[in-house]
């Protein structure tokens, strides 16, 4: 029996005394934890992120280097091994991996730092860690926080349709791991087949808005909104995308003349709306002189 399973097995029996212990100590006594767990869930783009894991903190130790140590696998949090799911594929800073749910596992490093998904092996800590079952393994580089994290932080930044960070914070070192996805693909094709159905309610606006802001079909999204624009001829938002798009199209002409169109029927309806159209519309135009 190797030491990794030696502690395996010495973690387990830990963990069963102490429930047999609770079990016949008398009345419950509910404990807080030293590392609570949380469940994180994040929405990026069309993907569903669950990240489950416990936080410990520094309590004035030091960290890095010190209670978790540098260029050995750790198990990112406390307690159980982190997990992390998502329900589409996502690329893993370049890398593409299944949707599914994983072991999330780090190997700190003073410079860099190893980021490994693992499958799903349900365990404790990292004593059972093995190389032959990870998905995946990336190397990011960490920055440094001026001010200290106290409680380990996972969570994530920089929400974008297509991508995202996954942010691994504690004491003054954050790391942060690039995460993508593909949402235009699944998409285009709804509003395809959107557009081809024989309903009378079509998302010609939503669909405008979504061509100009990825860089799509412009002339196809300026007939869109130009539709919904006919169905909604008081919806002075609607003017306002159509100039972006215009000017986007390079009509700059057209652009201000279609925002200043904006500005007189927002003016209808007064008050904070008119004010944000009305600065909204004129830096549209400024942009355009």
């Amino acid at each position: 029996m190797n030491l990794r399973h030696s502690l395996v097995l010495a973690s387990l029996a830990f963990a069963g005394l102490c429930s047999a212990h609770a079990q016949n100590a008398g009345p419950k006594i509910d404990f807080p934890a030293a590392s609570p767990t949380a469940v994180i869930k994040q929405r990026a783009g069309l993907t569903d992120f669950e990240i489950t894991y416990a936080r410990p903190s520094a309590k004035g130790r030091a960290i890095f280097g010190g209670l978790v140590p540098y260029g050995e696998v750790w198990r990112t949090g406390a307690n159980f091994a982190t997990k992390i799911s998502f329900n589409t594929p996502v690329k893993f800073e370049g890398k593409e991996i299944a949707a599914g749910t994983y072991e999330l596992f780090t190997i700190p490093g003073r410079d860099e730092w190893t980021v490994i998904l693992h499958k799903d092996k349900g365990e404790w800590g990292a004593y059972a860690y093995d190389a032959k079952d990870d998905v995946a393994r990336v190397t990011v580089k960490p920055v440094a926080l001026s001010q200290a994290v106290e409680t380990f932080t996972i969570g994530f930044d920089a929400l974008r349709d297509e991508s995202a960070t996954l942010t691994i914070a504690w004491d003054k070192t954050l790391v942060p791991v690039k995460l993508g996805f593909d949402v235009v693909g699944p998409v285009v094709q709804q509003i395809e087949a959107a557009m081809a159905s024989d309903s009378p309610q079509k998302p010609y606006f939503p669909a405008a808005i979504f061509y100009l802001d990825h860089n799509l079909d412009l002339n196809k999204a300026l007939s869109w909104v130009d539709t919904a624009i006919q169905a909604n001829p008081d919806a002075f938002y609607f003017y306002y995308h159509k100039a972006r798009i215009l000017a986007k199209l390079g009509n700059k002409t057209e652009a201000i003349a279609t925002a200043r169109k904006s500005i007189e029927v927002a003016g209808k309806m007064g008050g904070a709306v008119k004010d944000e159209y009305v600065r909204l519309n004129e830096a549209l135009i400024a942009s355009l002189k």
